[in-house]
């Protein structure tokens, strides 16, 4: 799950206008593609195959298809890293954060996973104060602790529900939570083309070792259309999220992300028969519900910040 919009500014010159409603269908593929790419992941760790392969297999085809779409062999700002360190940092948490999530996906229902991974907004804003130096205002932090209290409810700790799974998935949460702070950090020192490729490039180099010792051939053609479609799958995702946010503001497609839980809990029940529980959809709606907040306080203090910026 690297697919949350990262925050950042708001485009202004489109905040104030309608989101078109070609932006808001790419949007919801947008969403959609990556609910897919789980099902995929999931279908395949409960098959046996090994969660690290699975990821290898993920990265590889990313790799392999943002080389071809950014023409690799004539773009050196690709390769050219003025951050190296924070690039390799950043090019190690996602594929760790991939890592925890699928083998989050062995045990959890789709839905319960989305559902503690939706709080990435909340934990965001929480580490931007401490790492970026972008505090949150109490309003703010009333959303999170609230947001918190609909995560507690989703892996209700004490309880049978609280398991390996749910720590793996709280994994995922904490190190894509890095994962974005890195990115809004790089964003305005690297090229797009270059944060695209060395966040897939380290994974695929990384974990060829175990994944080669782990891996296994596919056992029919389903498989191996699934292990070959990771790939495409979030490379896609990334190309339709860049599409919906040159159609309308960031803030506009962000909210968006929550349609995940749609996605997620339809396809858990259509392609494993899983039904969440009343406990899980009362902690990922309030989740959602503390996300969209954040995420409306954010544009208006955007907007308050830009208004105030152009009378100076």
């Amino acid at each position: 799950m690297d697919h949350i919009p990262h925050h950042r500014p708001a485009r202004h010159d489109v905040d104030r206008e309608a989101m078109p409603p070609v932006a808001m269908v790419i949007a919801l593929f947008t969403f959609m593609s990556f609910a897919v790419l789980d099902t995929g992941a999931k279908y395949l760790v409960t098959a046996g195959y090994a969660a690290i392969f699975v990821v290898w297999c993920r990265f590889f085809g990313h790799a392999v298809i943002a080389f071809i779409i950014f023409q690799g062999w004539r773009r050196a700002d690709m390769y050219r890293m003025k951050n190296a360190p924070l690039q390799i940092l950043r090019g190690l948490l996602l594929p760790a954060t991939t890592l925890f999530n699928f083998l989050a996906l062995r045990e959890l229902q789709l839905a319960q996973t989305i559902s503690i991974f939706l709080s990435v907004p909340m934990l965001v804003t929480a580490l931007a104060g401490p790492l970026l130096g972008e505090w949150a205002g109490p309003r703010r932090w009333a959303a999170i602790m609230v947001g918190f209290v609909g995560v507690l409810i989703v892996v209700r700790p004490g309880t049978d529900v609280f398991s390996l799974s749910i720590i793996w998935s709280i994994l995922a949460t904490i190190t894509y939570s890095l994962y974005s702070i890195l990115t809004r950090n790089l964003a305005m020192q690297e090229s797009q083309s270059s944060l695209v490729f060395y966040s897939c490039i380290f994974a695929t180099l990384l974990m060829a070792p175990p994944a080669f010792v782990y891996g296994q051939m596919p056992s029919s053609v389903l498989d191996f259309a699934l292990l070959a479609s990771l790939g495409a799958l979030g490379m896609g995702g990334h190309v339709l999220l860049v599409k919906a946010s040159r159609l309308a503001s960031a803030s506009k497609v962000a909210p968006f992300v929550y349609s995940q839980l749609l996605w997620m809990t339809a396809l858990g029940f259509i392609v494993f028969g899983d039904v969440p529980d009343g406990w899980t959809m009362l902690g990922a709606a309030i989740i959602c519900l503390s996300g969209i907040y954040i995420m409306n306080r954010e544009r208006l203090i955007a907007r308050r910040e830009a208004r105030l910026g152009s009378a100076n």
